[in-house]
């Protein structure tokens, strides 16, 4: 078995919604016809999970088995899965492995422990199970969200409020563009910097509280084991010292009494900040108050950690036995905390006058620690029902007064049914990123969905962060469809953020450049916080590569499926094959979102039922079959009546006149109306209004600003020049249909063709251009994709040949050189289609040439 390429499917791809991850896996003939694979692998691994789905042959190559223990590592390491798929491609022995996967890091390495298991079931040698799960579990507990953040996100999702994990810690993004929210664990974008500084300063937090009017224990910062004493011995009673700076209950020692526990105690504080505070002791139970905005939303009580004596077992042993519990782990990665033996448990125990060995007597309660933080092995239980409103309101009078929108409140008292004022309470500390382990899974009592509480302070009821997302796929027309739709977008003042395969665009102005097509740059988009609505150009590689860089999208338009759009590459080899790649956008519309597709094309259309939304079908010719029952039913169409685009539903229209939408012509550009109908489609989907369409499409004409590379037309010395990006057999066939019906004394092209295309889509669009041009000039593509010197000319040349009519050829080393070599040739009247390769450069190039010796035509701008 070999595995010879793994990918990580980010988001919504052609196999399934979830993540996943990807392997092409190469088995010999020997492996594909083995029959006891599953014994081999269950020798090894006896809970692999080797799935026989129904009316399917069992599984019994090594890829089926690879995809079985990779998904069952993963579960037994506590990820939550529901997806794995083995699928056999066009060539012998060799499939394409799928497993959904919880975090990234984890299912990569599931997948190389898979792989070695399966080596070793081969080899028939030993494979170490129970290192390969250690290190599985380990990992999985360093990636995974923990308790709180999980809590919020969770929370989040039920919303429907799409997340986005900026680092592979607790760092998260809510919603898309000016409508993203963030968390840090359970601090939200709204906490400030100074109320966390305050919060981290204990002394200053409890000048700040007392100004409230709430209680706070009296006390001062010291910084030596001399003044730590003299402090103890000015408040005159039991203490408590900790670090000033401190957190999670790390170095507070409780209790504190003479000098000796004093210093003991002031050292351990010490280890945690070079200041310790020393304050007097209330005896009490420990309560944290959590303050959510402008409410109290949990209340918990706190107990330390402890163990009952059986007489039978050591403090040890009953500290070993509390710790088995699947609930606890080490750190915050669990709803409790392991019980540590350190020395602050060793000297607690010794003052009760116990050691880790001594045998407590049966029904004997043994404190372990006398403070009762989670971290450190506490344990909860809820109070939140028993609050008084006054203590509730207090409480979040001091959260105010620290600047904090969401604050956890440590406090000391008989109980939380009185106010403090009727009790001898007081409140200690205030925390800037509090744990919500204790309120969401207590150990005692009724849990509380904090987390939901968070994100109703960030989301208004009803909000759901998103913004406005189009994803456009197809195989021509998909750029300048782009273009239209963001500039339609943007008529009403909307920032728009766009991807296409020129780059990256915040409104009006470019943030990356390059094919910005996949879904890392639709990411980008999502991220930037002035963005209101952003539409994707979602090419076909991307798909395969990552999968979408969106959950899901208000509208997904297909334009068409033609032949030449990288058929035989990437196990895509046929029209039906490519049809499923573009309609992973129409499967991942919203419910309450909008499918726009191509009526004239039967691949297109077969979409439709796909979507989870509704649909708009288009099409130039109103009579279309699909296009007239979906109207008849009631639905929404878009199509060419008279001179007309037409808009309607029912018997609802609305009329806009081609004469009036510069980039079709006056609809004399027939692969342009079809762009142009896909793009009002989609914002007639989200609402557009019709005066700001009308305004947009007169606005937005084919000069190489708006849209570079797409049918730009100039006048040269008295001729016609034509460029444009066109590199399919489609592209070319709709360039020739439109330009052969435009008048020219001679007719002349610039062509090269790339290199990752097969031989017959770069013979066939010479054979096409040959029918229609009477000079032909070929150059040769900088990057020839894989492709022998010469070997792609050699190739347009045969199409030329295979042509029904004589054309002169003529080969030109250079892009630049062919396009001075034709331009050079050119004589009023004429007509020059040039297929340009380095889109922006040769725009420039053709420009200058234009600007010195030339004129641009009426109502179009020089290439630039």
């Amino acid at each position: 078995m070999k595995v010879s390429r793994v990918r990580v499917l980010r988001g919504p791809n052609l196999w399934c919604r979830q993540r996943v991850i990807e392997a092409i896996v190469a088995c010999d003939e020997a492996e594909h016809g083995l029959d006891d694979h599953e014994t081999r692998m269950r020798a090894r691994f006896p809970d692999i999970d080797i799935r026989h789905p129904p009316g399917q042959e069992a599984p019994r190559t090594m890829a089926h088995m690879l995809a079985a223990a990779a998904y069952t590592f993963q579960t037994r390491a506590g990820c939550v899965l529901s997806f794995q798929r083995t699928v056999r491609t066009t060539e012998p022995g060799v499939y394409q492995v799928i497993v959904e996967y919880a975090e990234e890091a984890v299912g990569l390495l599931a997948f190389t422990l898979a792989e070695q298991l399966c080596a070793a079931a081969w080899r028939e040698g030993p494979f170490d199970l129970e290192d390969a799960l250690a290190r599985l579990c380990a990992l999985y507990e360093d990636e995974r969200l923990g308790p709180s953040t999980s809590a919020i996100v969770q929370a989040a999702v039920r919303r429907g409020i799409p997340y986005h994990r900026l680092t592979s810690g607790s760092l998260v993004q809510f919603g898309w563009g000016h409508r993203q929210r963030r968390i840090q664990a359970a601090e939200t974008d709204r906490g400030s910097a100074i109320g966390e500084a305050i919060a981290q300063d204990k002394v200053l937090t409890k000048t700040l509280l007392a100004a409230v009017g709430m209680p706070v224990p009296e006390g001062r910062s010291v910084a030596s084991e001399k003044e730590a004493w003299e402090a103890a011995r000015a408040i005159g009673g039991p203490v408590v010292l900790k670090p000033r700076d401190g957190s999670q209950g790390r170095g507070v020692t409780v209790n504190v009494q003479g000098r000796e526990q004093v210093v003991a105690a002031y050292n351990g504080a010490r280890e945690h900040g070079p200041e310790v505070i020393v304050e007097r002791y209330f005896p009490g139970h420990d309560f944290r108050l959590l303050v959510v905005g402008d409410k109290l939303v949990a209340a918990a009580r706190r107990d330390p950690p402890q163990v009952v004596g059986d007489g039978l077992r050591t403090i040890r042993q009953l500290v070993a036995a509390v710790n088995a519990d699947p609930l606890r782990g080490d750190g915050h990665g669990t709803f409790l905390t392991r019980i540590s033996l350190d020395d602050i448990a060793l000297a607690t125990l010794a003052g009760q006058g116990y050691e880790p060995d001594s045998i407590p007597q049966n029904g004997a309660c043994v404190i372990l620690r006398n403070n009762a933080n989670l971290s450190t092995g506490g344990t909860a239980t809820d109070v939140t029902d028993e609050v008084h409103p006054d203590l509730a309101a207090g409480a979040v009078a001091a959260a105010r007064m620290v600047g904090l929108d969401v604050c956890g409140l440590d406090m000391v008292g008989d109980n939380v049914y009185e106010p403090l004022d009727r009790q001898a309470g007081c409140i200690l500390e205030v925390n800037a990123a509090p744990g919500l382990r204790m309120h969401l899974a207590p150990s005692f009592g009724q849990g509380r969905d904090v987390g939901e509480a968070i994100v109703a302070s960030m989301f208004a009821e009803g909000e759901d962060g998103r913004i406005p997302i189009v994803a456009v796929a197809g195989t021509n027309g998909k750029t300048t469809t782009v273009r239209l739709i963001a500039h339609l977008m943007s008529v009403d003042g909307r920032c728009v953020g766009m991807t296409n395969t020129d780059g990256i665009y915040i409104g009006d102005e470019r943030i990356d450049t390059g094919d910005c097509s996949g879904p890392r740059s639709a990411r980008n988009v999502l991220m930037h916080p002035e963005v209101e609505a952003a539409v994707f150009e979602t090419a076909r590689g991307g798909v395969l590569r990552e999968g979408l860089g969106f959950d899901r999208c208000d509208v997904a338009v297909v334009t068409n499926i033609g032949t030449g759009d990288h058929l035989g590459l990437n196990y895509i080899n046929t029209l039906e094959d490519l049809a499923a790649v573009k309609r992973v956008i129409v499967e991942n519309v919203a419910p309450a979102g909008t499918a726009v597709l191509n009526a004239a094309d039967p691949i297109v259309a077969a979409m439709a039922p796909g979507s989870p939304g509704a649909v708009i079908f288009f099409a130039a010719d109103r009579a279309n079959p699909r296009l007239s029952l979906h109207r008849a039913q009631g639905q929404r169409v878009v199509c060419i009546d008279g001179q007309d685009i037409v808009l309607a539903e029912g018997d609802a229209v609305l009329r806009f006149p081609l004469a009036e939408i510069p980039l079709t012509g006056g609809g004399s550009i027939g692969f342009q109306v079809e762009n142009t109908m896909a793009a009002m489609a989609a914002v007639w989907a989200l609402g557009l209004s019709p005066g700001a369409m009308r305004l947009g499409l007169a606005s937005f004409s084919g000069n190489a600003e708006m849209v570079p590379g797409r049918f730009n037309r100039l006048r040269y010395r008295g001729a016609t020049l034509v460029a444009d990006y066109g590199h399919n057999p489609d592209a070319v066939q709709a360039l020739a249909q439109t330009l052969s019906a435009m008048p020219a004394k001679r007719r002349s092209v610039v062509i090269s063709a790339a290199g990752d295309r097969r031989d017959e889509d770069i013979r066939r669009q010479t054979e096409i251009l040959g029918e229609v041009f009477d000079d032909v000039i070929l150059y040769q593509d900088m990057c020839q994709r894989g492709r022998a010197d010469g070997e792609v000319i050699a190739l347009l040349r045969e199409g030329l040949r295979n042509a029904g009519r004589t054309t002169q050829v003529q080969e030109v080393q250079g892009e630049f050189r062919a396009i001075d070599t034709a331009l050079a040739r050119l004589s009023p009247g004429d007509l020059c289609l040039i297929l340009v390769d380095q889109v922006e450069a040769s725009l420039a190039h053709i420009g200058a040439l234009v600007a010195r010796d030339g004129e641009s035509a009426p109502g179009a701008a020089p290439a630039s």
